[in-house]
């Protein structure tokens, strides 16, 4: 009789440990996220099309290429997946571009700060270097401001990838560990959810 009952047993068992378990590595972004080493930096939610258009001003939004509904839709639900991980809060920071701030605004995290160290160098890429440099200083300046407070970064593609040699589609986020010069030592990628 009691061989019976034994398997559904197991499968509870199975489903529990299964459940901390995920729990446990839903934690695991939030506690890199506090720990003073980490930050969070972020591709764009999706904007169609590819660049700007000639003669934009990034004081017009409606003179950029911007989010449309699809990545409006993915920058709120990546808010949400954020929430999940056990980030409700963060400190936020954007590109001056109006595709990465709706996305840091979206993203549902708090106030959003514009920083020209995230600013898209796509239209000059000698201008990768000073970029890069100025990226690691702010991610200093903000890890020594905020030591145990997650920090999110909303830039582009080509800033990811100088800074961690990472190629990045849109939304997709990076985990970077970083040195007390703010200088990116390792990386994890978390696609768009």
């Amino acid at each position: 009789m009691m061989i019976k009952f034994l398997p559904p047993l197991l499968a509870v068992i199975a489903t529990l440990i299964g459940a901390q378990g995920s729990a446990l590595a839903q934690t695991d972004l939030a506690s890199a996220m506090q720990d003073g080493q980490h930050v969070l930096l972020m591709r764009h939610a999706d904007a169609p099309g590819y660049g700007d258009p000639r003669g934009y001003q990034l004081n017009q939004c409606s003179t950029q290429r911007n989010l449309g509904e699809a990545g409006k839709r993915q920058a709120q639900l990546t808010g949400e997946w954020l929430a999940k991980q056990g980030i409700s809060k963060a400190q936020v920071y954007s590109s001056p571009w109006c595709r990465c701030f709706d996305t840091a605004i979206l993203l549902n995290k708090g106030a959003v700060t514009k920083e020209a160290a995230l600013g898209s160098f796509f239209d000059d890429m000698s201008q990768a270097k000073k970029q890069t440099d100025d990226l690691a200083k702010l991610i200093q300046d903000e890890r020594i401001k905020y030591p145990k407070a997650p920090i999110i970064m909303v830039t582009h593609h080509v800033n990811i990838q100088s800074f961690t040699g990472k190629v990045v589609n849109s939304g997709d986020m990076v985990l970077v560990k970083v040195n007390s010069s703010g200088q990116a030592l390792s990386h994890k990628l978390y696609p768009s959810p």
